[in-house]
């Protein structure tokens, strides 16, 4: 269990008094801003929930559930979002959304906004920062303080809470596998989400499947979408490439949109698919052959095992829920659906 820190530990800290510390946290005018934000900081760092917020989340049920999420842009946590509220609203719970905009620091800010609005329980999709950095202890903070919390989609195994995910490792592993057997010899792994749970499952199940063919894999990360195209067509000249695995549908759809552009032809030249059955692939042309997530199953799949939590109705400790997933079929790849 993580220490739980007072305010007589973050007064011994800063050398001041248990009242100074108490004002600071209060924003009292008595105290000079340099010493407020003095406080506040050492309070984040350790992670101080005052004892009365604590006995009042455990005592009191609001039928309030906050939700944390990446980005609002993604057509995933779009539909997440839509399967987290419906589902809620059916079994008598609001919803709460925060932004984390893969900031560990957003995040950390965003679980003391709900614990101020006393929720019952979290469903939190993690930062890319919070997975590239391992830091998860903001989290176990406020699952020690008996706040039941369910990830979904970017998880972690290290914090002991339930999630709700898809198998990326075997669905990218079947998709880079669909494209070599189509006629694709030389196909590589796009990604602009690396540092996420699900680009390291993804990238790993394209590892095994191009080790089972004995083909020499591919890795085109890309960081900036402003320098997208050029990195892109670089990658394309330098190793001749036939079929891209990309990591998500946006930099699917931007992988399409690119070489298109200049002149190559999909799927006759490159093959394309992505993740995420969202509108934008569905309806681009040429339509993006892609990996059907279930974000709205995923979303409604974690607020169900959040409330059960929140009831003590289930038994196990952790609840690992991991979806089988499937490749839906279109124009950016060569007669998958005959395989």
């Amino acid at each position: 269990m993580m220490q739980k820190y007072t305010l007589k530990d973050l007064a011994k800290l800063l050398n001041v008094s248990v009242s100074t510390v108490s004002k600071s946290l209060n924003d009292s005018p008595e105290i000079s801003t340099e010493t407020r934000d003095r406080v506040k900081e050492l309070a984040l760092l350790n992670n101080y929930i005052p004892n009365g917020m604590a006995q009042s989340l455990k005592a009191r049920e609001t039928k309030t559930i906050g939700v944390i999420i990446p980005n609002v842009l993604d057509s995933f946590f779009a539909k997440a979002l839509d399967g987290i509220e419906t589902m809620a609203s059916s079994l008598g719970y609001r919803i709460i959304i925060c932004i984390s905009n893969d900031s560990t620091k957003k995040e950390a800010d965003s679980l003391s906004t709900f614990l101020s609005a006393r929720v019952d329980g979290l469903i939190i999709s993690l930062a890319k920062e919070t997975q590239r950095n391992n830091d998860f202890s903001h989290i176990m903070n406020v699952i020690n303080y008996g706040i039941p919390v369910v990830l979904f989609d970017r998880i972690t195994t290290q914090l002991p809470c339930d999630y709700v995910s898809i198998d990326d490792f075997q669905i990218a592993k079947k998709a880079t596998l669909q494209m070599y057997e189509s006629g694709c010899e030389k196909i590589a792994y796009l990604s602009t989400i690396y540092d996420t749970s699900v680009d390291f499952h993804r990238k790993k199940g394209y590892l095994a499947a191009m080790k089972g063919i004995n083909v020499k894999p591919c890795i085109i990360h890309i960081k900036d979408y402003g320098v997208f195209e050029k990195n892109l067509l670089s990658a394309l000249k330098r190793n001749s490439i036939d079929g891209i695995l990309a990591a998500d549908e946006l930099s699917a759809i931007f992988t399409i949109r690119s070489v298109i552009k200049n002149g190559y032809k999909i799927p006759e030249e490159i093959s394309v698919i992505g993740f995420t059955n969202g509108f934008m692939g569905e309806k681009f042309l040429p339509s993006l052959t892609t990996v059907e997530q279930y974000a709205g199953k995923q979303g409604k799949l974690s607020v169900e095992t959040l409330i059960a939590r929140i009831r003590g109705e289930l038994t196990k400790k952790k609840i690992s829920t991991v979806l089988e997933s499937k490749i839906l079929y279109r124009d950016s790849t060569k007669a998958l659906e005959k395989l």
